[in-house]
């Protein structure tokens, strides 16, 4: 299973937030740390993600709506 990161941008969008009340929210000075997660370039954490999914109003139950199958 990966991340979704497709499902993580949609919920974002769908809460009404920018990459930048994202990246405010999660603590950080500049969109950079988080645009480079939700576009796949930097590793989600653990941490990060239970943060990012408690933001868009999910609790750690929920955070498999975070994730896809790998189908090969």
């Amino acid at each position: 299973m990966t991340i979704d990161l497709q499902r993580l941008k949609a919920e974002r969008v769908a809460k009404g937030l920018t990459q930048d009340q994202m990246a405010e929210l999660m603590g950080w000075k500049t969109r950079t740390p988080y645009a480079k997660r939700e576009n796949g370039i930097v590793a989600i954490g653990a941490n990060e993600l239970v943060k990012m999914a408690d933001i868009l109003g999910y609790s750690p139950d929920n955070l498999i709506i975070f994730f896809k199958k790998n189908v090969l």
